[in-house]
């Protein structure tokens, strides 16, 4: 009996086919720890850092699908939440959850199952909608963040915009097109 949780249509189901159960898991809490890794690079601009969760949160979507993303992204948050140092800068605990950045994180299973859903259609196979797939899930991190951080800390509008949103924008740009690259050249090098 084959028990799977993923669809078949993903890069890391095809490559690692048959993809079961254990393997399933397995890439789940590998992604989980990915995240995790990319949280500890930070360039600290203001009270919301840039990191480069985005980056793993976006590429774990599009490698996984989009239940298996999300399910990623959910133990990041869980191992995060429980006190581990896996937020960014090596923090840890419900509180920074909960805080002024959580909205960013708790985003972070949404963007991942929006990724995988349109990466399961195909759009992970074209570097053009890859990019599209994958600005897509950043979008959901951001206005869900910005609008989390304008809640919490009663910010403008304006001033959310200032310190929450643009200073994010180059390097998300950056984050979905190194991703988006990803995903076509490794379709391409499995149909040789």
């Amino acid at each position: 009996m084959n028990v799977s949780i993923a669809k078949d249509e993903t890069f890391l189901a095809t490559v690692l086919a048959p993809f079961d159960f254990v393997r399933q898991v397995g890439v789940v809490i590998g992604f989980s720890l990915l995240t995790a890794l990319a949280a500890q690079i930070v360039i600290p601009i203001g009270p919301v850092p840039i990191t480069a969760q985005t980056f793993a949160v976006v590429l774990a979507g599009a490698l996984l699908g989009s239940r298996l993303g999300a399910m990623a992204m959910i133990a990041y948050l869980l191992e995060g939440a429980s006190g581990l140092p896996f937020f960014a800068g090596g923090t840890g605990g419900l509180p920074h959850l909960l805080g002024p950045t959580g909205g960013y994180l708790i985003a972070f299973p949404a963007a991942a199952f929006i990724t995988g859903a349109f990466a399961e259609h195909g759009w992970d196979r074209k570097f053009m909608t890859s990019i599209a797939a994958m600005f897509l899930g950043s979008v959901v991190i951001i206005l869900f963040g910005s609008v989390w951080f304008a809640l919490l800390m009663r910010t403008p509008p304006v001033a959310v915009l200032r310190v929450a949103v643009l200073p994010f924008l180059p390097g998300e740009v950056i984050k979905v097109l190194l991703a988006a690259a990803v995903l076509p050249a490794g379709w391409k090098l499995l149909n040789r």
